[in-house]
């Protein structure tokens, strides 16, 4: 067998649902040794459902655990810095296998929804930051995201993709149950739920919340110069935030880059009218009772 076919053996497998979640093959794989996976109390986990910042919050919490020290920021890429629990691909470490490298205190990221999510991190009582995306501006860089990401089945058109989304036939599942369960597990467990248009409009004001929650205190100057080195530009020009050190077999960027817009409202260049009043009339029936203050546009 040639080594263009053993390529695409590894190329766009079907999704496999883990306890009835859809989730990359890879990633499906992964589960079973992340049973054995032990939280320690001063973990600090990022969770998010994909497309929704979390990049941006891990590099903004690196740079808090190290003072908003650029140069120690730049050590590694941010998947090494911030172990993926659930990552599994080929020809890359594992996030098990990167978690055994990382010195407390320790950073961990998940997408998971909380049917996945190992007891460990909830009986330690772990500290969860959370952020939100609006929903229509997600499943576009989703889209864009299984396009360039070739661990995801082939995405369709966008069309076919959009319908998907909304049924929550996409890696991870449903959006609208993922960001309404992990709101609802911060009434008992320490979460701080955070939202991507609010760190858009006033990433300062963000990151103060953030440092009030993991309980640190950084000066004023060290805050500025945080803020300003994970401005979507800067993180997009930078090799260790924007995912170009992993191998084009998983990621392409020649399709899309990873970091591709960061902007909130881009969803009105990709839906049509039409796809617009089908997925609100969907959403409101989707989010009937539920009080999270989504903002579509800036």
């Amino acid at each position: 067998m040639g080594s263009m076919e053993l390529i695409q053996d590894t190329s766009r497998p079907p999704l496999e649902y883990v306890k009835g979640v859809p989730l990359i093959k890879y990633f499906a794989e992964a589960m079973g040794p992340l049973q054995s996976f032990e939280a320690w109390p001063d973990d600090l986990l990022i969770s998010t459902y994909p497309k929704s910042g979390t990049t941006w919050v891990s590099e903004i919490l690196d740079m808090i655990y190290h003072g908003g020290d650029q140069q120690k920021c730049s050590r590694a890429p941010i998947y090494i810095r911030v172990p993926f629990l659930e990552f599994k691909a080929p020809g890359a470490p594992s996030g098990m296998e990167t978690l055994k490298e990382t010195p407390a205190p320790r950073l961990l990221k998940t997408h998971l929804p909380l049917a996945l999510l190992p007891q460990t991190l909830l009986d330690q009582k772990v500290k969860v930051i959370y952020m939100a995306r609006n929903a229509k501006d997600v499943a576009v860089s989703y889209y864009n995201f299984y396009n360039m990401a070739k661990v995801h089945p082939h995405p369709g058109t966008w069309d076919n993709f959009l319908e998907k989304f909304m049924s929550g036939n996409v890696s991870y599942g449903s959006w609208y149950q993922h960001v309404r369960e992990w709101r609802e597990l911060g009434r008992t467990h320490p979460l701080l739920y955070l939202f991507y248009e609010d760190m858009k409009e006033n990433p300062k004001k963000e990151i103060r919340k953030i440092l009030e929650f993991v309980g640190r205190s950084l000066p004023e100057e060290v805050v500025d110069h945080i803020v300003k080195c994970t401005s979507f530009k800067e993180m997009k020009a930078n090799p260790m935030t924007n995912y170009s050190t992993l191998p084009s077999s998983i990621m392409d960027h020649n399709v899309s880059p990873f970091m591709r817009k960061g902007v909130a409202g881009d969803w009105k260049s990709t839906f049509t009218v039409a796809q617009n009043e089908h997925f609100e009339a969907h959403y409101a029936q989707k989010m009937a009772g539920c009080d999270l203050p989504f903002r579509s546009e800036l």
